[in-house]
């Protein structure tokens, strides 16, 4: 006999994302760009495509379509020709956004140090850098 049952509805809590996946969703490494980008205002594909640096056409599709799914962009199609695209930031991601804000700036301000500490690390241990 089966111990699964289709037919009973799982609560909606039990359905919840965990933390993890929804820190890896709006923590992740094209997400924080598109998501800054998004909170200004409303901004089209190629618009995010320029100030998205190093991300491919694939990928920003892709990340677009995960954050609209979470919720945290609002995907509006015009009626023009050709079709007119833009994305905006829900609610729930503008209240993110002096987070992303202030991540963004203190890697800014702190990437030299980093990569100083890198290179000291490899030197002592031999190893090769990595980028």
């Amino acid at each position: 006999m089966s111990q699964g049952n289709s037919d009973v509805p799982v609560p909606v809590e039990d359905q919840a994302c965990t933390v993890r996946q929804v820190l890896d969703r709006v923590g992740g490494k094209w997400s924080i760009g598109i998501l800054v980008a998004a909170s200004k205002g409303p901004v089209r594909f190629t618009e995010l495509e320029r100030s998205v640096e190093g991300i491919s056409r694939r990928m920003l599709t892709l990340t677009l379509r995960q954050l609209e799914r979470d919720g945290l962009l609002v995907r509006t199609v015009y009626p023009t020709v050709p079709p007119k695209v833009e994305y905006r930031a829900t609610e729930i991601a503008l209240e993110l956004y002096d987070s992303l804000v202030t991540l963004t700036t203190w890697a800014e301000r702190h990437r030299a140090t980093i990569a100083a500490a890198r290179e000291s690390y490899d030197r002592e241990h031999g190893l090769t850098p990595v980028s």
